[in-house]
């Protein structure tokens, strides 16, 4: 099992905070957000990691392997995930974004689940959006799973909290085979279309392509970091319960 950080992006919303470092090196409670990953992953027991580098790249000094998006402006998430194709033809990958945090609990459920493209979720949504927004519905995205737990609908804008059984954590994994698929979904899609292609569009479109998408609930704490108000929320609650992220 190896994995692969996607840190191309810059982060506009998180203001000068990233006017000459990469979002992923902002600072939650004392730790860069990309730290707070690789302990998680390192701790989950993959050793073997990847860094898709974009925006401020030369400032990543990890001992680790590293593909870069040099189209990082002008293009989504999916075109970041196509530059580590090389890893994710040959081994089973976890995925992950890297303005997130979570504990190695996280990790090892998705490397347990047998599926060949799986996905993280968070059912217990509603708190953590609560306390980010005056609006959870706001921000937050549909997300529907069939009887077998495999994903329906993503990304959509939601209407009311029934057309969401939880949030997507921006963590996944591929296997080759899961991997062999998405590439010959991408393949029949425009260099433009891939260029605005962001990730839960590509796995709505998987999944309504007939591609299986297995949906693994996790309910330790995990935190999305979008904007300066989250790291003031999070920095408080880090600070109330002495450093212990996983809050639930």
């Amino acid at each position: 099992m190896k994995a692969i950080i996607l840190a191309a992006g810059r982060g506009n919303r998180m203001k000068m905070l990233t006017g000459n470092q990469p979002k992923c090196f902002t600072e939650l409670h004392g730790k860069r957000l990309i730290d707070w990953q690789l302990e998680a992953l390192h701790s989950a027991g993959i050793s073997q990691i990847a860094i898709v580098r974009g925006y401020s790249g030369d400032s990543f000094k990890f001992d680790v392997t590293y593909f870069d998006n040099p189209r990082w402006a002008q293009t989504n998430m999916v075109q970041s995930l196509l530059c580590a194709a090389e890893w994710l033809r040959e081994f089973e990958c976890i995925v992950s974004y890297s303005d997130i945090v979570y504990g190695p609990k996280t990790v090892q459920r998705l490397v347990e689940c047998p599926a060949e493209i799986s996905i993280t979720y968070d059912p217990n949504w509603f708190k953590l959006w609560s306390m980010r927004f005056k609006e959870p519905l706001s921000d937050a995205e549909t997300f529907q799973l069939d009887e077998a737990d495999q994903v329906v609908e993503i990304g959509n804008r939601a209407k009311n909290v029934d057309e969401i059984q939880g949030q997507y954590m921006g963590l996944l994994k591929f296997s080759p085979q899961g991997w062999r698929s998405t590439e010959n979904f991408l393949e029949k899609l425009s260099q433009a279309e891939i260029d605005r292609l962001d990730m839960t569009k590509l796995l709505q479109s998987l999944a309504s392509n007939g591609i299986n998408i297995r949906a693994v609930p996790v309910n330790d704490g995990w935190l999305e970091v979008d904007s300066e108000y989250d790291l003031g929320i999070y920095n408080k609650l880090l600070s109330d319960r002495k450093g212990i992220i996983w809050w639930r």
